[in-house]
C-alpha cells in the first residue's frame, strides 16, 4: 500500500509557507530551478558548504531555522540526460527521504520538468507515479508494525487531471503488488475470485466465475488438467467492462496467468527459491490492477479481463508427463513437462475469450519462462505476437511508461518446434532452445487470427533489488503500460 493519503496542486509560491518541507530539484550542470532560487537566496551557500553536486538521486536536507521548516534538494543529474523516467525515480527518492524523516506534509515542484519537452499533465502524472509507487510498503503480516503515519503532498503548479489520473493508476499498480505479495495460503484462486467481485461492485463491471465443474463441462480440458492435482478449488474468472457508447462494440481483452502456487506438479521444481512461486499469479494481479484503474478512469471502450486461477500441485490425481488432453478449441496437447503449465491454462482462456467475445485484440500476461531472464534480465519484458501494429503500440506505451518491452521473433520455424508427433501440439519446444519463444509459439495455436501479444513477465514481475520507485518484490508491471496502450488506441 502507499503511504501518501492526499495529493493536491498549489498555484502560488507563497502557499509553501505552511508546509513542513519544500522539495526542489538540483541539476549537476545548472543547479537550482528558478523557483528554487526564489525561495531562498542563501541556499547556494549551504549547498557549497555541504559539497552537494546534484548527482542523480542524491539528496540534501536543509534546516532553515524558521518555524522548523526544511528544504530537501534532490539531485537530478545532468540536465541534458534528464528523462521523464528519471523524474519518476527522483520522486521515488524524495518520498523515501520524507518517510525516513517522518515528515507529514510537503510541497514539491515539478522537479526538472522545465528541461523536458513534456506537457504539464504528463509531468504531473509521472511525478505522482514516482511518489506513490516509491512510497509502497507491504507490512500486512507484521505483528508489530512500525508506527504508521500518512503523508500529504502538494505539487507546485501541478495539473489537477494529471494528479487524479496518476493517483488512480499508481494505486492500481500498488494493488497489483499487494495481491502478489500475499502468500499462497491466503491468496487462493477463491480469494482472487472474491477480489474480482469487489472490483465489479457498484460499477459498470460484470463478474462471471466458473468453478471446476463448470469450466470442465464447457470443454476447458487443458486448464482442467492442470488443476487436477490441486485440492484448492480452481476458478475461471471474467470481468466485463462496458464503457463504449456502443455497447455492442467488440472489446479489448487482457488475460492473466493465475497460478497461485507452482510446485511444478509431477515435474517438481527444486526447493531453492520455491517460495517465490507464489508470484506465479502476477499475470492475474496485473489484469486485476488494470480493471481496478479502469473502474475509476471510466474510458469509453469495452474491456474484458480473464484469469485462469489454480495451484499446480503433485498428487494422485495430477497430470503426468506423457498425458494427452484436449483444449477448448479442440486441439490436443501432449504434456511433456507438467511445469510448463501456465501456457496450458492460458490456452483455454485465450480460446474461450476469442470464441465468445470476438475481441479486437487479446493480450496475455504470464510469468511463463525462466528463459526470458537469460535473454533480457530483470529490465525488459519479452513480447511476441501476431500483429505488428499492436506490437508497435505496445512498444510505444512501454517507452512512455518506462515499462519497456523487447520483441522476440515468432517465426514459423519456432512454431514448428511445438508440433507433436502424436498430438496436435506439445507443451515444450526444441530441447534447450528458445524456451521463451516456444511458450509463445504454443499459445499462438489458440488465438486464430485475432491480433494477440504475449507478455512473458517472468523477469519483470518482481525485482530482487530496490529501485527508486520499484521496491524489491512484486513490481505491478503491465498495469501502467496497458492503461497507456488504451490511451494510444483511444486517440488513434
Amino acid at each position: 500500500m502507499s503511504t501518501l493519503s492526499k495529493i493536491n496542486s498549489l498555484s502560488k509560491l507563497s502557499d509553501i509557507k505552511d508546509q513542513e518541507l519544500s522539495v526542489f530539484g538540483y541539476f549537476e550542470d545548472i543547479g537550482l530551478s528558478k523557483i528554487g532560487e526564489k525561495i531562498n537566496n542563501q541556499l547556494n551557500n549551504v549547498i557549497l558548504k555541504a559539497s552537494f553536486k546534484g548527482k542523480l538521486n542524491s539528496s540534501l536536507l536543509i534546516y532553515l531555522g524558521d518555524n522548523n521548516s526544511k528544504i530537501l534538494l534532490i539531485g537530478l543529474g545532468n540536465s541534458k540526460k534528464y528523462t521523464i523516467d528519471k523524474l519518476r525515480g527522483c520522486a521515488g527518492t524524495v518520498i523515501k527521504e520524507i518517510k525516513k524523516n517522518e515528515i507529514s506534509n510537503f510541497i514539491i515542484e515539478l522537479i526538472g520538468g522545465y528541461k523536458l519537452n513534456v506537457n504539464k499533465y504528463e509531468l504531473t502524472k509521472s511525478l505522482v507515479e514516482g511518489l506513490i509507487l516509491g512510497s509502497y510498503d507491504f507490512n500486512y503480516y507484521k505483528s508489530k508494525n512500525k508506527k504508521e503515519f500518512t503523508i500529504k503532498s502538494s505539487i507546485l503548479d501541478g495539473d489537477n487531471t494529471g494528479i487524479n489520473d496518476g493517483v488512480i493508476i499508481s494505486n492500481a499498480t500498488c494493488y497489483s503488488r499487494d495481491l502478489a505479495n500475499h502468500p499462497s495460503n491466503i491468496l487462493t484462486p477463491s480469494k482472487i475470485a472474491d477480489e474480482s467481485i469487489k472490483i465489479a461492485k457498484y460499477s459498470k463491471i460484470k463478474c462471471k466465475i466458473f468453478d471446476r465443474e463448470e469450466f470442465t463441462n464447457i470443454g476447458m480440458g487443458s486448464f482442467s488438467a492442470v488443476a487436477k492435482g490441486a485440492y484448492e478449488p480452481p476458478k475461471f474468472i471474467i470481468l466485463e467492462y462496458n464503457g463504449a457508447d456502443n455497447k455492442n462494440e467488440r472489446p479489448y481483452a487482457f488475460l492473466g496467468k493465475g497460478i497461485t502456487f507452482d510446485t511444478g506438479g509431477i515435474s517438481i521444481k527444486p526447493s531453492p527459491k520455491m517460495d517465490e512461486m507464489k508470484f506465479d499469479m502476477c499475470g492475474a494481479a496485473t489484469v486485476l490492477g488494470i480493471m481496478k484503474a479502469v473502474k475509476e478512469l471510466k474510458p469509453k471502450l469495452n474491456l474484458i479481463c480473464a484469469i485462469a486461477a489454480t495451484e499446480n500441485m503433485p498428487g494422485g490425481n495430477a497430470i503426468k508427463p506423457g498425458d494427452i488432453v484436449k483444449a477448448y478449441n479442440g486441439k490436443t496437447i501432449e504434456i511433456l513437462n507438467t511445469d510448463a503449465e501456465g501456457r496450458m491454462v492460458l490456452a483455454d482462456a485465450l480460446s474461450y475469450i476469442n470464441d465468445i467475445y470476438k475481441p479486437q485484440f487479446m493480450i496475455d500476461f504470464a510469468t511463463l519462462t525462466g528463459a526470458v531472464i537469460y535473454s533480457l534480465g530483470h529490465i525488459a519484458t519479452g513480447i511476441m505476437g501476431n500483429n505488428k501494429t499492436l506490437i508497435n503500440n505496445i512498444l510505444k506505451a512501454g517507452e512512455i511508461t518506462s515499462e519497456r518491452c523487447w520483441e522476440l521473433p515468432l517465426w514459423d520455424e519456432y512454431c514448428e518446434q511445438v508440433k507433436s508427433k502424436i498430438a496436435d501440439v506439445k507443451n515444450l519446444g526444441a530441447p534447450g532452445q528458445a524456451g521463451t519463444i516456444a511458450g509463445a509459439a504454443f499459445l499462438k495455436e489458440f488465438v486464430n487470427d485475432t491480433p494477440w501479444v504475449h507478455f512473458d513477465i517472468a523477469g519483470t514481475a518482481w525485482q530482487t533489488k530496490d529501485q527508486p520507485y520499484i521496491p524489491s518484490g512484486p513490481s505491478g508491471v503491465g498495469v501502467r503500460l496497458s492503461l497507456e496502450l488504451l490511451n494510444i488506441i483511444s486517440s488513434s
